[in-house]
């Protein structure tokens, strides 16, 4: 277990490595246009950087909707549960064959 432990810290510290070497090489500006003939000259790994962290806020905001919608559903369903006098039984299936 130690040893998985190593080797995914290992593997994580070189993916960092990996990808802190690829932000000092890409380190020159370029131009962002918007509207109006307005532009923003900003370092390349700086833009990369944002529209990841703007990709993943999104996709965390977009999964938000559905787990607060299981966790009412969770809720009610051990409250439901509670209330059943017979909730501590275990339902038996039918066998086959007969």
């Amino acid at each position: 277990m130690k040893l998985l432990r190593f080797l995914a810290w290992l593997l994580r510290a070189f993916l960092f490595l990996v990808l802190l070497l690829f932000a000092f090489k890409n380190t020159s500006p370029v131009q962002l246009r918007f509207l109006f003939d307005t532009a923003w000259d900003v370092p390349l790994v700086l833009l990369l950087l944002a529209f990841f962290a703007l990709g993943a806020a999104l996709g965390v905001l977009a999964c938000v909707g559905r787990l607060l919608r299981q966790r009412r559903e969770i809720q009610s369903l051990r409250r439901e549960a509670q209330l059943r006098p017979d909730a501590g039984t275990a339902v038996i299936p039918p066998q086959a064959g007969i």
